[in-house]
């Protein structure tokens, strides 16, 4: 175990030496830096002071290149929208690697499932860039929250626990469907990648009932399960749909479904 975490270790510098460019003297030491971040994270840090846990106890001396927190928050303020885009390929390409050394993604060759959904995160601060009002639901409720919104692809199999395959970090106040066209071809790419080769479906709530987001999907070969929103009507537009209806039918013809036209889905 110890021997192939070390080895993933190597993979994930090697990864983001290759593909990181990060300008400015806080851009020095990419790699080690990208790895101090993600074993925070996965020692349970959740904000720039909590990654200080990795300098408690004896970790120092099990791990080298240990960054302290204030150097680990310069160098995430650094990122530009490039500099993201460069991260989700390192992720892409380590997921792939992973999934082929391990039963990450079991029945990936017959059935995959993407599920695509956005969260409002609160922050403090006045100064946060990007934090605006936006919904969240807290016990039940709908509520206005100041922070930032996560947009977030995971994939999974009947067989496998969920596995993060796209993320993008959006402003408080955005739309949800914003960006979910890209970030789900790109979910789908990285499935792809990971070893899906049977049949893809995403799924979606009627946030991302629209027309990009369905070419999104068939562009990409995939099947999709999406919410329909379903339109108000007044008493006058009602009474007008009835009308038009009945002269399509006398007519012989069907009458034809406003919005985008969804996938064959065996769910």
């Amino acid at each position: 175990m110890t021997a192939a975490a070390e080895e993933e270790k190597r993979r994930l510098a090697a990864l983001a030496r290759g593909h990181v460019r990060i300008a400015g003297r806080c851009g020095v030491n990419a790699a080690a830096k990208i790895g101090c971040l993600v074993a925070g994270m996965a020692a349970g840090a959740d904000s720039i002071d909590d990654m200080d846990v990795l300098r408690h106890g004896a970790m120092p001396d099990l791990f080298e290149g240990v960054r302290a927190p204030s150097t680990l928050g310069s160098f995430l303020r650094s990122f530009t929208w490039g500099n993201v885009r460069q991260l989700e390929k390192v992720h892409r390409e380590l997921l792939a690697g992973l999934a082929g050394r391990a039963p990450l993604l079991p029945g990936a060759g017959q059935l995959a499932f993407i599920d695509m959904d956005s969260m409002q995160r609160r922050v403090y601060g006045h100064a946060k860039q990007g934090a605006a009002f936006g919904h969240a639901k807290i016990q039940g409720k709908t509520v206005l929250v100041r922070g930032l919104n996560a947009l977030a692809a995971v994939v999974s199999t009947p067989q496998a626990a969920p596995v993060v395959a796209a993320t993008r970090l959006r402003g408080g106040s955005a739309n949800t469907g914003r960006g979910a066209a890209s970030l789900l071809a790109g979910a789908i790419g990285t499935a792809r990648a990971a070893g899906c080769t049977g049949i893809i479906v995403a799924r979606m709530d009627s946030g991302y009932y629209s027309a990009a987001v369905c070419r999104a999907a068939r562009r990409a070969g995939a099947f999709f399960s999406v919410t329909a929103q379903r339109r108000r009507q007044t008493p006058t537009s009602s009474r007008a749909g009835r009308a038009g209806g009945e002269r399509s039918l006398q007519a012989g013809n069907l009458p034809q479904s406003p919005g985008p036209d969804i996938s064959p889905c065996p769910i």
